[in-house]
C-alpha cells in the first residue's frame, strides 16, 4: 500500500512539472503572438496611413488630369480661333497688299505725272525768262517754279502808269509774248492777280485798293483774251489789294516792289482731282 502512494505521487509530481512547462511555452507562445500581432497592426497601420497618402495623391492627379483636359479643350478651341482668325488676318493682309500695290501704281502714276509736268514747267520757264527779258532789266520780271506751276510776277510800271488799270503801250509787247507761251499750253490754266501797295486810293469808279488791284487784272485778263486769243475758260482774274506784300510799305522802294501783276500758269485743278477720285475708287 505504501508503495502504490509513493507511485502515485510520483505520477502527480511528473504531471506536475510537464504542465507548468507547456504553461510557460504557451506563456512564451502568448508573448511571442502579442508581439507578432502588434507588428502587424502597427504595419496596418502604416498601410492605412499610406492608402489615404495614396488615395490623396490619385484625387489630386485626377484633379490635375481633369484641369490638363480642360486646359486642353480650351487650347483646341483657342487654335481653332486662331486659324480662323489668321485666315482671315491672311486674307485681310493680302487684301492690304493688294490695295498697296495698287496704290503705288498710282503713286508711281502721279510722280511721272509730276516729273512730266516739272519738265514742263522748266522749259516754260525757260522760254519765258528767254523771251521776257530780252531788252528788260531781271528785277521787273520774275519768273519762278513751284511745284509744277509758274509764277510770272510783272512790275506794274512795266503795265500800267500810277494809280490807272489801263495799260501802256509797253505792255503789249510783254503780253504777247506771255500769251505765245500761255496758248502753247492749252492744257493748263491761267490766273492772273493784281497786288498794290498800301497807300490809299479813290478817285473815279476806284474806291480802294480792292478795286485797283481787281480792275488791273481784269485789264490783263481782257487783253489776253480778246487782242492774243487766250480761251477765256482757262482765265482767272484775281484783286489781291495790298494784303499780300513783298516788303514793307515804309519806303518808296518797297512799295514799287509791293505794285506787280503776277501771272501763274498752273495745272488744272479740277482735272488733278478727278483723277484722285477716280483712283481712289
Amino acid at each position: 500500500m505504501k508503495k502504490i502512494s509513493i507511485f502515485l505521487f510520483s505520477i502527480f509530481i511528473l504531471s506536475s512539472c510537464v504542465s507548468k512547462k507547456k504553461f510557460l511555452e504557451l506563456e512564451a507562445k502568448q508573448s511571442d503572438t502579442k508581439d507578432e500581432l502588434l507588428k502587424v497592426e502597427t504595419t496596418l497601420q502604416k498601410c492605412l496611413i499610406e492608402k489615404e497618402k495614396q488615395t490623396y495623391r490619385v484625387e489630386s492627379l485626377n484633379e490635375q488630369v481633369s484641369s490638363l483636359k480642360e486646359d486642353k479643350k480650351n487650347a483646341l478651341k483657342q487654335v481653332e480661333n486662331l486659324t480662323v482668325l489668321n485666315k482671315s488676318s491672311i486674307d485681310g493682309i493680302n487684301k492690304t497688299i493688294t490695295q498697296l500695290d495698287e496704290k503705288d501704281k498710282f503713286i508711281n502714276g502721279i510722280r511721272s505725272a509730276m516729273t512730266q509736268k516739272d519738265s514742263l514747267n522748266l522749259a516754260i520757264k525757260y522760254h519765258l525768262t528767254k523771251n521776257l527779258t530780252d531788252g528788260i532789266r531781271d528785277k521787273d520780271i520774275v519768273v519762278n517754279v513751284e511745284k509744277t506751276v509758274v509764277f510770272i510776277s510783272i512790275s506794274d510800271k512795266l503795265l500800267f502808269k500810277s494809280g490807272s488799270y489801263n495799260v501802256t503801250d509797253k505792255a503789249y509787247t510783254i503780253l504777247e509774248k506771255i500769251a505765245k507761251v500761255i496758248n502753247d499750253q492749252p492744257k493748263m490754266d491761267v490766273m492772273i492777280e493784281g497786288h498794290t501797295d498800301a497807300t490809299p486810293i479813290k478817285r473815279n469808279l476806284i474806291q480802294d485798293n480792292w478795286d485797283l488791284s481787281a480792275l488791273r487784272a481784269t485789264s490783263i485778263t481782257r487783253i489776253l483774251q480778246y487782242k492774243y486769243g487766250v480761251k477765256p475758260q482757262r482765265l482767272i482774274a484775281a484783286g489781291r489789294s495790298q494784303y499780300i506784300p513783298l516788303a514793307p510799305n515804309d519806303t518808296k522802294e518797297n512799295k514799287s516792289k509791293n505794285r506787280r501783276t503776277k501771272i501763274i500758269i498752273m495745272p488744272r485743278l479740277n482735272e488733278f482731282f478727278d483723277l484722285l477720285e477716280q483712283d481712289a475708287e
